[in-house]
């Protein structure tokens, strides 16, 4: 399966908030086998929000949506994704007994416009959150799954590693894996090595290559897809010998990381 992210909110935009919630989902889900294709920042504003969604429909079997499901005027995700599909939206009572019970747990009163975080689109698979007020939710929609989380990253990183990623485990039978290791060359600037193994960047097979150039060194990206870690390190193996042996008297170091699809 393939998925993107749709992150929203303005003060991303303006940079007075550093979104750290698109690297950690997209962490995750590499960890977890997930492609990730597109990742795309959208103000809160109804229009852009709706026309982001619709073009991540048209590319992607998942969205994962973060930011908008707070409880004031611009938080406006639900709206947006019950207007892209179609799916009005509908009270359910035991989330606004819900977040009544976390105010009432913190001795505060809970303001008239918190009501708002208790719809979400009819028939909507809701996501329980344990660390705040705003609830997410799952849409299953002939065009994909919409994914909605909160913006606060201590509640959507609860939310996604105990609820979304088993759901869309299950939901797209995800058994692979996807493993890296990084080759990091030394004293050669980005473009020698380009020119040494450019083709199998270009190649897009799998193992897949990509280069990153970083202070000291130009790191190589080997990344392969398989059944076990095993058999993608075997893969791995294969292909970094090949690198190795064109770029000859150079010194490449390692630096591994691994992760289940």
């Amino acid at each position: 399966m393939h998925a993107e992210i749709l992150i929203v909110g303005t003060e991303i935009l303006l940079g007075h908030v550093v979104d750290t919630n698109a690297s950690l989902i997209g962490r995750v889900l590499a960890e977890n086998g997930i492609d990730l294709y597109q990742k795309t920042t959208v103000g809160d504003n109804r229009g852009r929000i709706c026309r982001a969604l619709n073009d991540a429909l048209d590319r992607s079997e998942a969205v994962l949506v973060s930011g908008g499901l707070g409880p004031t005027a611009d938080d406006i995700t639900r709206e947006c994704v019950a207007e892209v599909l179609g799916c009005p939206l509908e009270f359910r009572q035991e989330l606004l007994d819900h977040i009544a019970r976390r105010f009432a747990r913190r001795h505060r009163a809970m303001t008239e416009n918190n009501r708002k975080q208790a719809y979400v689109p009819r028939d909507a698979i809701v996501l329980e959150n344990r660390n705040g007020t705003a609830p997410g939710f799952i849409v299953e929609h002939a065009r994909g799954r919409v994914i909605c989380m909160p913006g606060v990253p201590s509640e959507l990183e609860a939310m996604l590693t105990h609820q979304v990623v088993p759901y869309l485990r299950r939901a797209f039978a995800v058994t692979a894996v996807i493993h890296s290791r990084v080759l990091k060359v030394f004293n050669v600037g980005e473009s020698a090595v380009d020119t040494a193994i450019g083709d199998l960047v270009d190649s897009e097979q799998n193992p897949t290559v990509g280069l990153l150039a970083s202070p000291g060194a130009v790191c190589v990206r080997l990344t392969a897809k398989a059944k076990t870690v095993e058999e993608a390190d075997r893969m791995i193996d294969r292909l970094e010998a090949v690198i190795r042996t064109r770029l000859p008297g150079l010194t490449i170091g390692t630096d591994g990381a691994a992760s289940p699809q």
